[in-house]
């Protein structure tokens, strides 16, 4: 929509270094309100992200989600008991307001990983995934279960790499219609399907599954010990669960106020009811009754800090979105559509909030006290043994 303001032929009088300057403005903005990073078309316009704030919630209805989805969190005067009691609630209404905002910023593929230098923030999710597909073991044939899987980027992702059969569990209506949809246009509607369900109350019957994975999305559990008994029971015996988790490093200290309050922006921007120590998150592996087969803070030894995307002091092209300007772009439109009537009212909170996730998270990473990408290996052992 930019692009009628910018329009080349509007400043004909100029000299063509200007003519040549504008038009490539007008392109790369055009790009900006239309395409993804990768250049690829998607449902990921500017105006996709305003029709699509709330997802299942009705429009009228998204100034009010947003009241009810802040009171949740410390800043609103919420707490924990009163989030982990109502962590379906809290983590739906989370996903309606924020899928959308994802998509348009990120991609399909709703997590972090660490990068090598030179590599650009897609290459480097894909080679996270394609790491975790590796560690598993994953192959042709193999019943595979996707926990929390979002809109199923890496499901379909890990799909493609290793051929297995891959079910995505989601208890958000949204994004499971909006990830059936981009199943189909991937062509992998046969390989790939989506669950309506709470992970901790799976649907399924015990030892179903060949493998277990989850990416960045166990950090909603209320109850982790609940959430891995889950996962154990469905997963078949001698076989692995691994994760990428959200946790407090060992450099957190709780009775730093500075350290709890980017605790609490995290949680507040990323619908958590509780962000557990990497050292709660392997004690709930153990009491659920898996071995340990590995594990490390993969964001440790990353060559390029997992939180630089999100970084507002540096500028990238390929990340454009991520950006200040981008961000300042994104919420000029925002409040633009929300006036217009196009977006629902209640958009420019949801954007708002997010954005101070977005500062949390890289406060957290510069701080050190947290990490996205806690990543683990366990395994059920065999009966008897």
């Amino acid at each position: 929509m930019f692009c009628i303001f910018l329009n080349p032929k509007s400043f004909v009088f100029l000299n063509p270094f200007w003519f040549v300057f504008l038009r490539k403005i007008s392109f790369f903005i055009y790009r900006y309100c239309v395409f993804t990073v990768d250049g690829q078309m998607s449902k990921s316009g500017a105006l996709d992200l305003a029709t699509g704030v709330g997802g299942k919630i009705k429009k009228e209805d998204v100034q009010s989600a947003v009241d009810q989805y802040e009171k949740y969190h410390v800043s609103y005067g919420g707490d924990e008991e009163t989030r982990k009691a109502n962590y379906s609630d809290m983590v739906n209404k989370y996903y309606d307001l924020a899928t959308s905002f994802y998509e348009f910023g990120w991609g399909e593929s709703f997590h972090f990983a660490p990068r090598w230098k030179g590599e650009s923030l897609r290459e480097s999710i894909k080679r996270h995934e394609h790491f975790l597909a590796l560690q598993l073991g994953l192959k042709p044939r193999m019943k595979v279960l996707d926990v929390g899987c979002g809109i199923g980027g890496p499901l379909r992702e890990i799909a493609r790499f290793s051929s297995a059969s891959i079910t995505g569990l989601n208890n958000n209506e949204y994004q499971i219609s909006r990830g059936t949809e981009l199943n189909h246009i991937a062509g992998l509607s046969e390989s790939c399907n989506f669950v309506k369900a709470d992970f901790m109350k799976m649907p399924f019957s015990d030892d179903t599954f060949d493998s277990i994975y989850a990416i960045e999305a166990t950090c909603h559990a209320p109850d982790a010990v609940g959430c891995y008994k889950e996962i154990y029971r469905v997963l078949k015996p001698g076989q692995c669960f691994a994760a990428y988790e959200w946790c407090m490093t060992d450099h957190f200290d709780p009775n730093n106020e500075s350290h709890q309050k980017t605790k609490s922006e995290i949680e507040l921007g990323n619908g958590l009811p509780d962000i557990r120590t990497r050292r709660e998150c392997l004690d709930a592996l153990k009491l659920a009754g898996f071995e340990i087969v590995w594990e490390k803070d993969l964001a440790v030894d990353s060559p390029v800090s997992w939180y630089l995307p999100l970084d507002t002091t540096r500028f990238s092209i390929t990340s454009f979105r991520l950006t200040a300007f981008g961000r300042l772009i994104t919420r000029t439109m925002v409040k633009t559509l929300e006036f217009m009537g196009i977006a629902p009212e209640g958009s420019n909170r949801v954007s708002s909030f997010l954005e101070k996730a977005a500062e949390g998270l890289v406060e957290g990473g510069k701080k050190e006290i947290f990490t996205p990408m806690y990543f683990f290996v366990a395994r059920k052992p065999l009966s008897g043994s």
